[in-house]
C-alpha cells in the first residue's frame, strides 16, 4: 500500500470523526434498539425475533446506500448487502458479523432484564448491559456506524464494501458454509474479511488478534460387558470400563504437562523472538488471572510462558466423563460402558484430521482385550495465523495507534472462530480480527456488557481504517 500522505483524505476523515462525535447519542440509541430484539438462535420460540433482527439490519444498511438481500438458508436467514464505493481501483472489504445471541438463562442472575438494555456506571465509565452487548451486536454497530458516518459526510464509503450478517453463529454457523459456496463469486471478490468479534489487551491497549487455535472435539465410548454387573459377583473377573478408560486417558499427558500422542507436536512451530518479546512486554499476571477463577497454581507445559501456553501451544482436555451409577445413595455396579468428551485445541499448521487419526490409533493400542472402543467426532477446524507483515494488519495497527495514542499489540486467542477458517478455505480470504471487547465483558454469561469507551473508540477506529486503506489504494 502507498503510505504517502493525502491532505484531502486527512481532511475527510477528520470530518467523519467529528460527525461520529456529534451523533453518538443517536448511534447509542440505535444499538439499544438492536439489543431489545431477543434474537436467540438456539431457541425455536425466538425464530421470529431472529427474523426481526435481520430485518433491522437490512433497514439500517439500506438507509446508508447499500443494496440489500435477505438470503434463505436451511436455518436462519443471512443478510447480504453491497456498496460499490466511489468506483475505480479501490480496496474491497467484506465485513462479517452475526445478529443472533446466546440464550439469556439463568435469568435470575441478571441485574436487569437481558433484553431491556441499560447504561450503568462501571470501573471504566458507563457500560451497556444486555445480552448481545459485545457479542456481537455492539461490535457490529461499531463498523455499521462508521459506514453511516462516511455515508452522511462523503456520500458513501471510500472503498467497496460487502456485508454478511448471519443468524446462526451462536449455534455453530451450521448453514454458513453453504451460503459462502452459493455466493462464492460475490464474496471471493473481496480483498480481505474484517471481523470485530474479538478483544483488546486492556481498556487502554488496542489489539489485533493474529492467532486462533483450531479444534478437534471427539466423544469416546469404551464398551465392556453386555450389561451392568453386580460388583460383588463379577468384581475381580469382569473388566471395569470406567477403570480402563480413566487409566487410558490418565496417560494423555506426561509429568511435564505435554501431550503424549506420538507426533502431536511435529507441526508446532517455535514462536519468533520478536513475537515472544512483545508478549513478554505485556506483563501478563498469570497468578491474578487464575485467582479470579479460584485457582492458585498454573497447569500445562512446564517451563513454557503463560501466554505461549494460552495462544501458541496446542492442548488436550477431557471436557466430560461418565459411566456407572451417579444417583443418590449406593449402587454396587460395574458399568457396561464408560464415556468421555475431549477437545484438542490446535495451532496453525497442525492438521485436525491427522491429530484425530493419531488419537484414534493411540486409543486402539490401549484398549484392553475383550473391550471395544468407538469415537464420534463433533467438530474439527484448523488453527489460524495471519502474518504481522500483512498490509491489512499494518494499516489497522496504524489507525489503532492514532485512535488510542499507543501501539496496538498483536495477540492470540485460545478459542476458535470457525468462520475465519471458512473464509480462507472457501473464499481464499485472509481475515483481519480487530475487536474491542474486554476480558470482563461476561460473554455468554449473565450481565454481559460493553464499555461505552470501547464502543466509541471502536467506531472511530473503523472509520479511520476505511480512510487509511482507501488513501493507500489496493494491496
Amino acid at each position: 500500500m502507498n503510505d504517502a500522505p493525502d491532505i484531502a483524505a486527512t481532511s475527510k476523515i477528520q470530518a467523519v470523526l467529528r460527525h461520529i462525535a456529534d451523533t453518538r447519542q443517536a448511534a447509542h440509541g440505535r444499538l439499544m434498539d438492536f439489543l431489545r430484539i431477543p434474537s436467540v438462535s438456539a431457541q425455536a420460540t425466538h425464530a421470529h425475533d431472529c427474523r426481526a433482527a435481520a430485518d433491522w439490519a437490512m433497514r439500517e444498511l439500506a438507509a446508508i446506500g447499500f443494496s440489500t438481500r435477505l438470503c434463505e438458508t436451511a436455518g436462519h436467514k443471512v443478510v447480504l448487502a453491497e456498496h460499490p464505493g466511489p468506483g475505480g481501483d479501490v480496496p474491497h472489504l467484506l465485513y462479517y458479523g452475526h445478529y443472533d445471541v446466546q440464550p439469556a438463562e439463568p435469568l435470575e442472575l441478571w441485574t436487569s432484564p437481558p433484553f431491556d438494555p441499560v447504561i450503568v456506571d462501571g470501573r471504566n465509565g458507563p457500560r451497556i448491559v444486555a445480552r448481545g452487548a459485545v457479542d456481537d451486536k455492539g461490535q457490529v454497530c461499531m463498523w455499521l456506524e462508521a459506514l453511516r458516518a462516511w455515508h452522511e459526510v462523503a456520500g458513501g464509503p471510500p472503498v467497496r464494501v460487502t456485508v454478511i450478517l448471519e443468524g446462526e453463529e451462536e449455534v455453530g454457523s451450521i448453514n454458513l458454509e453453504g451460503f459462502l459456496r452459493e455466493h462464492h463469486e460475490t464474496l471471493a471478490a473481496a480483498d480481505v474479511a474484517v471481523v470485530s468479534d474479538t478483544g483488546m489487551w486492556d481498556i487502554d491497549t488496542p489489539a489485533i488478534t493474529t492467532r486462533l487455535r483450531g479444534l478437534v472435539y471427539v466423544e469416546v465410548r469404551l464398551h465392556a460387558a453386555s450389561r451392568d454387573l453386580h460388583s460383588g459377583l463379577f468384581g475381580g473377573s469382569a473388566l471395569n470400563p470406567i477403570n480402563a478408560l480413566t487409566r487410558i486417558l490418565g496417560d494423555l499427558h506426561d509429568a511435564q504437562g505435554r501431550v503424549t500422542l506420538p507426533g502431536f507436536y511435529d507441526e508446532v512451530e517455535t514462536l519468533s523472538a520478536e513475537q515472544a518479546a512483545q508478549w513478554d512486554r505485556l506483563g501478563f499476571d498469570e497468578a491474578a488471572f487464575l485467582a479470579d477463577i479460584g485457582l492458585s497454581a498454573p497447569a500445562g507445559e512446564t517451563g513454557v510462558p503463560a501466554l505461549h501456553r494460552l495462544w501458541a501451544r496446542p492442548t488436550a482436555d477431557i471436557n466430560g466423563i461418565w459411566g456407572g451409577y451417579q444417583g443418590m445413595g449406593a449402587k454396587t455396579v460395574i458399568a457396561a460402558e464408560a464415556g468421555a468428551k475431549l477437545s484438542f485445541r490446535l495451532v496453525a499448521r497442525q492438521d485436525p484430521q491427522r491429530i484425530l487419526e493419531i488419537f484414534t490409533r493411540w486409543l486402539q493400542a490401549r484398549t484392553p482385550p475383550g473391550a471395544r472402543i468407538e469415537t464420534e467426532v463433533f467438530g474439527m477446524a484448523p488453527g489460524f495465523e495471519v502474518s504481522a507483515d500483512s498490509p491489512w494488519v499494518k494499516a489497522a495497527r496504524t489507525v489503532l495507534g492514532e485512535e488510542y495514542g499507543r501501539e496496538a499489540v498483536l495477540i492470540g486467542s485460545g478459542g476458535s472462530i470457525p468462520v475465519v477458517e471458512s473464509f480462507g478455505r472457501i473464499l481464499g480470504l485472509d481475515t483481519l480480527l480487530m475487536g474491542f471487547g474486554l476480558s470482563d465483558d461476561q460473554v455468554h454469561s449473565p450481565n454481559e456488557k460493553f464499555d461505552v469507551r470501547c464502543l466509541d473508540h471502536g467506531t472511530n477506529a473503523h472509520a479511520r481504517f476505511l480512510a487509511a486503506i482507501s488513501s493507500g489504494g489496493r494491496t
